[in-house]
């Protein structure tokens, strides 16, 4: 792989050397000026002033001035735009004059330029899918608290909130946690994590001070951005350095919990920094370092699941209906208590008033979801980008970025996510009619543990096997019954004999086992499986690369008589084997839970996705 991104970067600087070199000829010839509001005639900051046809760039300061150094030849059209103003275009003759321009407001409905629908700019009524944008000016007007929550109010999208860390939005009716079809694209580079495979947008992506806009495609988007895209994309766009200048801060706070709810009053933070520079249109570069910190919402639902009417109880005792007396009681947020590894039936009970042998299904106690999670939940991101022109038709860029959480995850079951860190490299060649970018994203889940395992190893390890549990518990149950105890009151004294040396949340003993077995990597218990450890384990560590590689180059120019786009991607996924969810199958049953030398379950994994389009717009035929 070394390999593979020196040869890339070779290629990358050897296209930026020859569009150099066709420039070395010209001089620096700078245009200046002023723009200002026609109405109110006062200067407009931030205002973006382009080469038509071209990446270079510039905007205006906060008195209205911009100063634009290229080596374009003349005649050549330079394009003003501003969010809530009507664009205009100006034809350059000579350098001479001092440009003094005054912008039209206008309304945006309609007005929009976006380039998710065909992968190049078009205005939004010609987009040939139907497609959102959140502008600069939509997110800076948004009640949200941050415009991932803004994306909740676009048309079509429903947002499903895992935790504070972890917002996935979701399209076409696809509303669940893991929505692995939504794909999550920030300047191109998809969030979606390799092996957790959720979208990390919000836990690693931009921070609102970076956001350019964001576009929407609430349909499939499949044809032109892979099979992942079906149930719809997300398309950030960050702040170009050379366009958006200088240094930007925002402190936020408010409160998120006010007591009585199970968690003290607590607030919820966040603070964020960007900085920009730009040096004579050639260099620049940008920073942006953000921090929140909060209290997730308490999960303690203790609705039953399992009332005694279903067969997975016991139907046949109607004296058990009520909740506290159900032996088979499953509620909503509690671990160790479910049916499928935690039901044990109490066969061969002799119960006054009934004759012939009776049985009796009852569940393990289990541990609430409050009591083996950390509600407290932070988010560190930073990113940075350095950004080079070979002149006015070429721009090379090279991205990091990293994100650490902590927080919950809902998948399967809940995942206690803690230090779980992602980074991206990414280094990009574009220019006005093309572009060919490659990234690697590598992902650590950090000390993260699977709730499921930890409350099934917890219940093992203090109470026994099912077997061992359920024993204890008949034992106690038909003494209790045979000394004439009511069958609701003697099934409670028959798990209170069960549990009793069960470990009870909050103690020092505890605190140690939970703290044993989160740090163990083999979900297996010893009672259960011979050969894993004693206490069982519910350490979760995922580890994976992402390699991509894609191009595009617009040919629309050339072809003349229609719009021509072609490209190409290529990606590689390396999944490490964790020995619990992803497996080594080349090596023995019985090995592949136990760590190599190196410390890992066995050889990485490699799966390999190839694609590639041709799309002409004025007949939208697209080939996949």
């Amino acid at each position: 792989m070394n390999k593979l991104y020196t040869t890339i970067l070779l290629i990358l600087l050897l296209i930026g050397s020859t569009k150099t070199t066709s420039a070395q000829g010209n001089n620096f010839i700078v245009i200046s000026g002023t723009v200002l509001g026609q109405d109110d005639k006062l200067p407009l900051p931030g205002v973006t002033v382009t080469i038509k046809n071209t990446v270079s760039g510039t905007s205006t300061n906060s008195a209205g001035l911009f100063e634009l150094r290229t080596r374009a030849k003349f005649p050549f059209t330079l394009v003003i735009s501003s969010v809530g103003f009507q664009t205009q275009e100006f034809l350059i003759e000579n350098a001479d004059s001092k440009l003094n321009i005054e912008l039209v407001t206008q309304t945006q409905l309609g007005r929009e330029v976006v380039v998710t629908a065909s992968r190049v700019e078009e205005s939004i009524l010609k987009s040939p899918v139907a497609i959102e944008k959140l502008d600069i000016r939509a997110i800076r007007e948004s009640p949200a608290p941050s415009f991932y929550d803004a994306l909740e109010n676009v048309k079509g999208v429903q947002m499903t909130t895992s935790s504070i860390t972890f917002k996935v939005p979701n399209t076409r009716g696809f509303n669940i946690p893991n929505n692995f079809r939504f794909v999550q694209l920030v300047d191109g580079v998809d969030m979606q994590a390799g092996t957790l495979g959720v979208p990390l947008g919000n836990a690693i992506g931009p921070t609102e001070l970076d956001i350019a806009s964001v576009e929407i495609t609430p349909g499939a988007a499949s044809a032109l951005y892979g099979m992942n895209a079906i149930n719809g994309m997300a398309n950030l766009i960050t702040k170009s350095p050379f366009l958006y200048q200088g240094l930007s801060v925002y402190q936020k706070s408010g409160l998120n919990h006010l007591g009585g709810t199970g968690r003290e009053l607590s607030n919820l933070s966040e603070t964020a920094i960007r900085y920009a520079k730009a040096f004579n249109n050639k260099f620049a570069f940008k920073v942006n370092l953000s921090y929140m910190r909060g209290t997730d919402w308490v999960s303690d639902t203790r609705t039953n699941q399992n009332p005694n009417n279903l067969n997975t109880a016991n139907p046949s005792f109607p004296e058990l209906n009520a909740d506290a007396d159900n032996p088979a009681y499953d509620a909503w947020n509690k671990y160790g208590d479910d049916n499928g590894s935690n039901a044990v039936t109490l066969t061969g009970l002799s119960i006054p008033g009934r004759t012939g042998n009776q049985s009796i299904i009852v569940r393990r106690t289990g541990y609430f979801e409050k009591d083996v999670v950390q509600p407290t939940v932070d988010n560190l991101k930073f990113d940075a980008a350095l950004h080079y022109r070979f002149g006015d038709h070429a721009e090379l860029s090279y991205g990091y970025r990293f994100g650490k959480l902590d927080g919950l995850f809902q998948r399967g079951n809940k995942i206690q996510m803690d230090n779980v860190n992602v980074q991206n490299h990414k280094l990009e060649l574009k220019g006005a009619n093309y572009f060919i970018k490659s990234y690697l994203s590598v992902e650590n889940t950090g000390d993260s543990y699977n709730i499921k395992p930890l409350v099934d190893n917890l219940d093992i390890t203090s109470g026994g096997t099912n077997a061992v549990w359920g024993a204890k518990y008949r034992t106690a149950l038909q003494n209790a019954l045979n000394n004439g105890t009511p069958l609701a009151e003697a099934l409670r004294v028959g798990r209170a004999a069960a549990d009793a040396s069960r470990v009870e949340p909050g103690t020092a003993a505890f605190n140690a086992l939970k703290s044993q077995i989160i740090k163990i990597n083999n979900w297996d218990h010893g009672a259960v499986i011979p050969g894993a450890p004693a206490t069982g384990g519910a350490f979760l560590t995922q580890r994976s690369r992402t390699y991509h590689t894609d191009a595009q180059w617009d040919l629309s120019e050339k072809v003349k008589i229609f719009d021509l786009l072609i490209g190409a991607d290529a990606r590689v996924y390396e999944v490490i084997p964790d020995g619990n969810n992803f497996v080594d199958f080349s090596r023995p049953i019985a090995d592949r839970t136990t760590p190599l030398a190196d410390g890992s379950f066995g050889n990485n994994v490699y799966y390999k996705k190839f694609g590639s389009f041709a799309q002409v717009t004025k007949t939208f035929l697209v080939i996949n």
